[in-house]
């Protein structure tokens, strides 16, 4: 019971922490970006929005008011999308004892490749009124890519052997050797450089929130099993 106490404290204390953070990061950097393609989008006429490929007439759809409520609620995803991602990671950790923060680092800068970099090398981060291609596909191969990509590098790092490290190098490449799902009409009203600048801010933004996740996670950890072992005693 006490080892499921210590990864409960540890995600929520290292999730809230890095949600928060990300969420002050992407005020900064990311935000501003969507709001501009945004404004393009609403002037240009009509446009194709990433997230609106199946979804029909969205005119009657609820949307979060523009400033404080639309912060709020970016800021509430990203706890909560962080204290899941949280969990997953701090289990891992606990499991191999890992409660040092430079090896927490370490984990969480692989999280990062799993969750945004390797599917961004297929399908980049893209603001409202970029082309997308279907969702469903999309998605497919999103899953599919995190889940090779976490296979591949548990393969190179945490088994040992030859055989082990081809296979991860394969399940590496795999996804991208097939290819990522695209529109077949790439007009766009985002300028390119907009869309290039959104895709680094994302990505940066989210590398800084794995490592500082990880970081904490770490740390939590070591606090937690700490605590228990001067219970124990």
């Amino acid at each position: 019971m006490d080892f499921f106490r210590s990864i409960i404290l540890a995600a929520l204390f290292a999730g809230i922490t890095a949600g928060t953070a990300l969420t002050g990061l992407q005020t900064l950097k990311v935000f501003p970006l969507v709001f501009a393609a945004e404004e393009i989008e609403n002037s240009g006429g009509v446009g194709t929005h990433v997230h609106s490929a199946d979804s029909g007439d969205t005119e009657d759809e609820w949307m979060p008011s523009d400033g404080l409520e639309r912060l709020f609620y970016s800021f509430l995803s990203n706890v909560l999308i962080s204290v899941g991602l949280g969990l997953a990671l701090a289990a891992v950790m606990a499991v191999r004892r890992v409660t040092d923060w430079r090896q927490g680092v370490i984990w969480g800068l692989c999280g990062f490749i799993v969750v945004n970099l390797a599917p961004a090398l297929g399908m980049p981060p893209e603001l409202p009124g970029m082309p997308a291609g279907d969702l469903v596909e999309r998605q497919t191969w999103w899953w599919a890519t995190a889940f090779l990509t976490a296979s591949g590098l548990a393969l190179i790092f945490l088994v040992k052997g030859q055989i082990s490290g081809i296979a991860g190098v394969v399940a590496l490449a795999l996804p991208h050797v097939y290819g990522a799902p695209h529109s077949i009409d790439n007009t766009s009203l985002i300028p390119a450089y907009l869309a290039a600048e959104f895709a680094t801010a994302s990505l940066s933004t989210n590398l800084v929130f794995w490592a500082l996740l990880g970081a904490l996670s770490a740390l939590a950890i070591a606090h937690q099993l700490d605590e228990d072992q001067l219970q124990a005693d």
